[in-house]
């Protein structure tokens, strides 16, 4: 019975909390305590490993590893695993959750309980966790103890005294919470002696090994030679390499049964491994894949061209290894008049598309052209048929549409009451309306709204900040998809409909959106030799124009006296030889005109 013995010395369990409430920060002391890391490898935000999370102070990617805690009673396997807090990477949250036994729910003392405190809670919840909760940063000024103690009494109906109260950053009060850790926390249940069933949760590509699963068991165990299978793909591998993770991937001859660890097969292409699928062993597969992951849903589409057109195929195989490391982003291909090959990608929110573009560049040297970010809406046919529109230039034609559907979602905000009034107006504008409201505590409100998708994805979050002097919290989730009156709002520059600025909008916008679209590309667009004019039109109807002047040269500077029909003649000459290079000329739209767009107020 050595796997048993083995198996109830292990815990699973993972850190969920808003953004900024000090996950990573606790992860860090947690690692001190148990001595997995040396102090002189110490850092702020260990498992923070990519330069942009430690630039931005936020978590991107969920982190594993393992440490041993040892105890009077034995020796115990803990593996952490640190989720990110920010709405856009809730699909990191959920892989975690999947694959762990209990939680640590953190809540920032000095803040109280926000908006994906409650999300993520009830994400764990669902998925039957034991939760602890930890009140963190009491060696705040600010801390208000007592108060957030209570909410978070309420929140999960625990006792005070089971709440523990700590500091991450200074480490007061962290060491008891390895106990509990380990009394509260239930072993991993499952049956060493079945066929392996192990749930991938992450993968990351080395380009000397290829890609590396990280993966966890729920029944059997997985050697070094075994021949295994993944359930979705149905293809067969060799192990190369198993082990556990440490700080370091820590090679060993065998994962067990209820532990968390990676394998090596020597997958060069990264299509191959999906995240979310089931491995078994060839010889002896199981019966079915393991339930409860959920599907990614992307929520904002925009296209990605590479500036250089001959490097599309070379952003296809970056894309590809990229895919791999982040499983919630999604990708195919299409082309455009202006900007020529590129590919359509699904992203989680702005933020996630902001930090896609970054890693591309910093991770795989690959400068691309975003376009205008939208949603994707279900367009009903006259014809009976369904199609769904990711991108405007693939709407049909408006005498073929019967009507369209925008997806809906019900976002959650939480503030103090006095920027109640302001939340509400940001609202209402935004198309959004009033499900319920109810106070937490006497000074803090919780609303529940419906609102289009659309309206949210470009600046809502931060304006949602601005107006409640960033107090307030934000979550969301996708309900259903209702009918509404959209237009295809197009920019035509010099005559010619820009496709890349093309945007699907609420008709009561529309010529609000286009009046502002053109003033900002006149300020952004570069001057040239002719005039170009710059106009939004929905269809045939132009609603707004703006002309970027031309660049003149003064051809009169030579005449000194004489008559006035010498300066005319030159005068005209050059009139004709403008209207000549309007007929070629094309407008150059700089990138940063993309951008722009989605930051008009």
């Amino acid at each position: 019975m050595y796997f048993r013995d083995e198996m109830k010395n292990i815990r699973n369990f993972c850190i969920i909390a808003h953004i900024d409430h000090g996950k990573s920060t606790l992860a860090d002391r947690l690692l001190e305590l148990t001595g997995t890391l040396s102090q002189r490898d110490m850092e702020n935000q260990v498992l923070d490993d990519m330069d942009l999370e430690k630039e931005k102070g936020i978590t991107i990617k969920s982190h594993a590893i393992q440490m041993v805690y040892k105890r009077a009673d034995g020796q115990y396997k803990l593996n952490l695993i640190d989720t990110p807090g920010h709405v856009d990477f809730s699909y990191e949250v959920s892989r975690s959750i999947a694959s762990c036994e209990g939680a640590l729910l953190v809540v920032d003392a000095t803040q109280g309980v926000q908006a994906q405190t409650i999300s993520n809670l009830y994400m764990a919840i669902d998925h039957g966790l034991e939760i602890i909760p930890v009140l963190n940063k009491i060696d705040m000024d600010s801390a208000q103890i007592e108060v957030v103690t209570d909410e978070i009494c309420d929140l999960i109906g625990c006792e005070p005294e089971d709440v523990f109260r700590v500091s991450a950053r200074t480490g007061e009060g962290v060491a008891p919470i390895l106990d509990a850790i380990v009394d509260k926390i239930p072993a991993p249940k499952g049956d060493p002696q079945a066929p392996l069933q192990a749930l991938i949760f992450d993968s990351v590509f080395n380009p000397f090994r290829g890609v590396i699963a990280y993966f966890k068991i729920k029944n059997g165990s997985i050697s070094k030679g075994d021949k295994m299978r993944f359930v979705a793909t149905g293809q067969d591998y060799d192990v190369e390499e198993v082990g556990l993770l440490r700080m370091k991937l820590v090679p060993t001859p065998s994962v067990e049964c209820g532990d968390v660890g990676y394998v090596i097969t020597g997958i060069k292409s990264a299509s191959e491994v999906k995240v979310g699928d089931t491995i078994t062993l060839s010889e002896t597969p199981c019966e079915q894949a393991i339930a409860g992951f959920e599907e990614v849903k992307p929520m904002v589409f925009a296209g990605m061209y590479p500036v250089d057109a001959a490097k599309f195929e070379e952003l296809r195989t970056v894309l590809e290894k990229f895919k791999l490391n982040d499983a919630s982003f999604v990708y195919e291909p299409e082309s455009s008049l202006a900007l020529g090959s590129g590919f359509r990608c699904g992203f989680l929110g702005l933020l996630h598309l902001e930090i896609v573009q970054e890693r591309l560049f910093r991770e795989f040297d690959m400068d691309v052209i975003t376009t205008v970010p939208n949603v994707s809406y279900k367009v009903y046919t006259s014809q009976g048929e369904v199609i769904d529109v990711h991108n405007p230039s693939g709407l049909p034609a408006p005498t073929l549409i019967d009507h369209i559907e925008e997806p809906f979602i019900r976002a959650q905000i939480i503030s103090k009451t006095e920027f109640f009034g302001p939340i509400m107006k940001l609202c209402l504008d935004r198309r959004g309306t009033l499900v319920s409201q109810h106070y937490i505590t006497a000074d803090r409100v919780e609303l529940n709204y419906d609102m289009p998708l659309s309206s949210i994805v470009f600046d809502f979050y931060d304006k949602l900040k601005t107006v409640s002097k960033g107090y307030a919290s934000f979550d969301y989730h996708l309900t259903d998809f209702r009918p509404a009156k959209l237009v295809r709002l197009d920019i035509l520059l010099n005559g010619e409909p820009a496709d890349a600025l093309s945007t699907l909008i609420h008709e009561d916008n529309a010529y609000d959106l286009g009046r502002k679209m053109c003033v900002k590309l006149k300020d952004l667009i570069p001057r040239q030799q002719f005039d170009i004019p710059i106009q939004a039109a929905i269809g045939a109807k132009i609603i707004a124009r703006e002309t970027v002047k031309q660049v003149r040269k003064d051809v009169t500077a030579k005449c000194y006296g004489g008559d006035v029909s010498r300066k005319r003649k030159l005068l005209e000459k050059q009139k004709e030889g403008k209207k000549r290079m309007r007929q070629i000329g094309t407008v150059q739209v700089p990138q940063s005109a993309f951008m722009a767009v989605l930051k008009l107020d």
